[in-house]
């Protein structure tokens, strides 16, 4: 399994060549040179397996130089219910990721379950552990730096404190997260965590990530490393959990499924992308965003427009103007053209958009079962308390997001799985704003913002970021 960058200058490199960086050195994302492909024997094989033989099933074909025996022991170790061990009284921890089923035909999957109560900890955590492998094999050293809008910093945080080896630096907006996501990062202590808190958006904290994995001096010189959704094993990570769900949600495989996921940065959907490509029987990925609705314009029009602000919402994680990940779908989009992609990338980075109707090629979205919606926090608020007064169920805000514009694309006799973000205690100003309670929270996380912070604020300076890896990288 070789992997080629969408952008077409990068040499091909194994999966654990790729494993520590982010960005291919021609500044596009890695992809596999071909996706494997599940048979409908495949398939019916899978169907009985719990979470950690299917995280091995799905990832063995996506990694092929590790050794099968040593990939086993680092998704067992990963996937535990001690680890993913937040789940409600309905829900069994040793399914790691619970289909919640709120009428036949309409689910919610619990991805939120981990330490950090967010669907990035599905991934994070094995990518701490497969990060930790990989150093101790070569005794090397690894500088992870990121950027966060709420859930992908404590989610990377807390997989990689206290890792040999491993140090995070990670940019979080000074405004725009809850104060529950704020603490979750910035109270943690341990030695290896950085936090840079930035006077902007989460958009410029990404251009910075992206610029230092663009500059390759510095990149190699102090050994950067990348934990958002550019990182492709942590988007492969993800894959897994549609299958999980697919197999949750149906009788058997002549069934198909339909998947409402809210999206900001694009990684979540685009797992269901790699799966959908993989063989998975997807009918439709519903692609669901806030106010930012950048991805909505280009699936109902074909034009891809960052907008020059982001806009502050209630479902935070999702206030991107510039989803990463959107890359990845664009190259399969446009037949793996990588001339064609670096050509529409260069426009993306100049300030400006494109637009794929001239070519044709936006008529070719519908192949790929991609279809969008937005929400506003009006949206979201009446999500929360229909879903809350007609089926006994808390949600978040990017869920009800989800939920909201994933109603308005179902089908009779075609499954809906609502792919949860978080547990509705990292939004308490939502929830009380819809339902006048308070969303309860694991006790041991009870009085997390009085915890003393551990963070250092800066203004958005490409050098002064730069200057804080060397001073603090310690090579």
């Amino acid at each position: 399994m070789n992997y080629v960058s969408t952008r077409g200058l990068a040499p091909k490199l194994c999966f654990s060549d790729i494993l520590l960086g982010g960005l291919a050195s021609d500044g596009g994302l890695y992809v596999p040179e071909t996706y494997p492909r599940f048979s409908a024997a495949d398939l019916a094989a899978m169907r009985s397996m719990n979470y950690r033989e299917l995280a091995f099933a799905v990832l063995s074909r996506l990694i092929d130089d590790i050794p099968p025996d040593d990939l086993r022991t680092l998704i067992d170790k990963t996937y535990t219910a001690d680890v993913y061990r937040y789940v409600t009284d309905r829900e069994n921890a040793e399914d790691i990721t619970p289909l919640k089923t709120l009428e036949p035909g309409l689910h919610v999957l619990a991805l939120s379950n981990g330490p950090t109560l967010a669907f990035k900890d599905m991934a994070m955590q094995l990518l701490g552990n497969l990060f930790e492998y990989a150093l101790a094999k070569t005794g090397g050293e690894l500088n992870i730096l990121g950027a966060t809008s709420g859930d992908t910093g404590s989610a990377a945080e807390y997989a990689m404190r206290g890792k040999r080896g491993v140090r995070v630096f990670m940019l979080s907006p000074e405004h725009g997260m809850t104060r529950f996501q704020q603490a979750q990062m910035y109270s943690l202590q341990d030695a290896n965590i950085h936090n840079l808190v930035i006077r902007g958006v989460f958009d410029q904290c990404q251009d910075m990530v992206k610029a230092v994995s663009n500059d390759l001096d510095f990149k190699t010189r102090h050994h950067i490393g990348a934990v958002n959704s550019i990182n492709w094993a942590r988007v492969a990570a993800q894959s897994v959990y549609y299958f999980k769900a697919y197999f949750a949600a149906t009788h058997d495989n002549t069934q198909s499924v339909s998947f409402a996921v809210p999206s900001g940065n694009f990684g979540n959907v685009c797992a269901g992308h790699i799966a959908r490509q993989m063989g998975l029987p997807i009918k439709k990925l519903i692609v669901a965003t806030n106010e930012n609705d950048v991805l909505d314009e280009f699936f109902k029009t074909g034009i891809y427009r960052p907008r020059p602000e982001t806009q502050h919402t209630s479902s935070p994680s999702m206030d991107i103007s510039k989803a990463s990940n959107f890359e990845r779908f664009v190259f399969d989009l446009a037949g793996r053209d990588a001339a064609k992609v670096r050509s529409l990338w260069a426009a993306v980075e100049s300030g400006g958009s494109f637009d794929l109707n001239a070519d044709g090629l936006f008529a070719h979205v519908a192949d790929f079962g991609m279809v969008s919606g937005s929400s506003s926090h009006a949206n979201r608020l009446d999500t929360i308390r229909t879903v809350y007064e007609v089926y006994g169920t808390l949600i978040d805000p990017h869920t009800a997001d989800g939920i909201k514009v994933g109603l308005e694309h179902r089908e009779p006799g075609v499954p809906l799985v609502c792919m949860e973000t978080a547990q509705p205690a990292k939004f308490d100003d939502a929830i009380r704003a819809a339902l006048g309670i308070n969303p309860l929270r694991p006790a041991e996380l009870a009085n997390l913002e009085t915890l003393p912070q551990n963070r250092h604020v800066m203004d958005a300076e490409l050098a002064a970021i730069k200057q804080y890896i060397v001073e603090h990288a310690g090579s």
